[in-house]
């Protein structure tokens, strides 16, 4: 008990759920940015012309083989962004855009062809067969999987706390280290694991969230396939 009431003091949580909410943004506006340009380097990737597929397909190589933490580190030296959280969210935005292609190329090839053959059939150009057909039954086949990279990027964003952008795990490590000036003592283990441990519940309930948003959603577009199917 005395380490609970050391540990998580009014001002204590207020900082950590100030990097939580760091968290929060960072992931929230990569997430959003990677899946609309990810959609179009997927569909350039699967529809583009000879030299717009080699050039999305570079795009997506070059980022997927090599790591995040590598981009973060260049993005937060020489991204031309003003602050701190934007040069972060472009960091993660480069790398996940790529990740997300796939996952909507993946898609699209599972979409049978006679989608656009009976799109064309009834007037339907290539782009408004693609908005209209394909990508939103593309968009409910990869759901698991694109929630599943949303889950990974929540938990990569702990990347930041190597650039000192002060995230969940940096404000958490950072009171850490703060913590022996204000209380005049060194922590105690127990005080280390609850702080951690505190981190670590924060990253669960978020990523547990969605995790099991997804398989909601999943299991209702599964249903309402079963139902047409039966209909």
């Amino acid at each position: 008990m005395d380490a609970f009431n050391a540990v998580f003091t009014p001002d204590n949580l207020n900082y950590i759920m100030r990097g939580f909410w760091m968290t929060v943004r960072v992931a929230f506006f990569s997430i959003l940015f990677s899946i609309v340009i990810g959609t179009a380097l997927g569909i350039i990737r699967s529809y583009g012309n000879f030299v717009l597929r080699k050039l999305a397909g570079f795009y997506i190589e070059l980022f997927r083989n090599t790591p995040n933490l590598l981009w973060v580190f260049v993005c937060f030296i020489a991204a031309p962004f003003p602050t701190a959280f934007g040069r972060a969210c472009f960091a993660y935005v480069l790398f996940t855009s790529a990740m997300m292609a796939e996952i909507v190329r993946g898609g699209l090839n599972a979409i049978p062809k006679g989608q656009f053959e009976a799109a064309s059939s009834q007037g339907f150009t290539l782009a408004g067969a693609l908005w209209y057909i394909v990508i939103p039954q593309c968009f409910r086949r990869i759901i698991p999987t694109m929630m599943s990279q949303i889950v990974t990027v929540i938990k990569d964003t702990s990347f930041l706390a190597q650039v000192a952008i002060g995230e969940l795990l940096f404000n958490t490590k950072d009171l850490m280290a703060k913590l022996p000036v204000y209380t005049g003592h060194a922590l105690t283990f127990p005080e280390v694991a609850l702080l951690f441990a505190f981190a670590m519940l924060l990253y669960f309930i978020l990523c547990f969230t969605l995790s099991c948003t997804a398989r909601y959603i999943q299991k209702r577009n599964n249903t309402a396939t079963n139902q047409r199917a039966e209909g």
